[in-house]
């Protein structure tokens, strides 16, 4: 299933780098390409691409978060992929990420990572929150969280599942069977207390707790 991706920033260079960085996978169509709010919203309506990746700071009535927001009134459905030079979990937590549903944070030196890129598209267009590797790593669990009382391993499996991989690609990275990550994931719903039943989107929640149990490392 090709996914429809729509290019959003201001930096023609930059952009360029994301379409050739995309222009490898054949399952990612690069439907268009905007240097500003007002040819996004034209070029949303003309293409209606599945998922938007989204500068945080662009020229004109609307920043790139104000942007996204006024997609998501609109056409929820739409993954919403921000690109960001701000890599403190502030800026994060600012999105209305349990609000509305398919949303990634990138900094925009993750871009040449084509897997990690890959991620976010396909996590937002599933519905899921995902996180840049380079944050998750600057982040630990707050003392006394239900975070904190996780064994390490248990603690390595949610980071991973917090930056969008699937539970095959987390098996494939810790070395592991997949049945045993999901063994892994079920004990981590369990302490965070997220119903892994159909329809709760369970990865979303345990990805926004594990937000909300977490500070940067000193």
């Amino acid at each position: 299933m090709t996914t429809r991706v729509l290019i959003v920033d201001d930096e023609p260079l930059f952009r360029d780098l994301l379409r050739r960085t995309l222009s490898s996978e054949p399952d990612i169509e690069v439907t268009g390409i905007a240097g500003e709010a007002e040819s996004a919203l034209r070029l949303i309506s003309e293409t209606e691409p599945d998922v938007i990746l989204m500068d945080i700071e662009i020229p004109g009535n609307m920043d790139g978060i104000e942007l996204s927001l006024e997609v998501k009134k609109d056409r929820p459905h739409i993954g919403i992929v921000i690109l960001s030079a701000h890599s403190d979990r502030r800026y994060v937590t600012s999105l209305p990420l349990g609000v509305s549903r398919g949303w990634a944070y990138l900094l925009k030196q993750t871009v040449p990572d084509i897997a990690a890129v890959v991620r976010a598209i396909e996590g937002s267009r599933a519905g899921m929150v995902v996180l840049d590797p380079a944050i998750v790593a600057n982040l630990r669990p707050r003392q006394g969280s239900s975070l904190a009382k996780l064994t390490p391993r248990h603690q390595d499996v949610l980071e991973l599942l917090a930056q969008g991989y699937s539970n095959a690609a987390i098996a494939q990275k810790l070395t592991l069977s997949e049945k045993s990550v999901e063994t892994y994931i079920n004990v981590i719903y369990q302490a965070l207390n997220v119903s892994n039943e159909p329809g709760t989107h369970a990865r979303v929640k345990a990805t926004l707790l594990y937000l909300g149990n977490t500070q940067t490392s000193q």
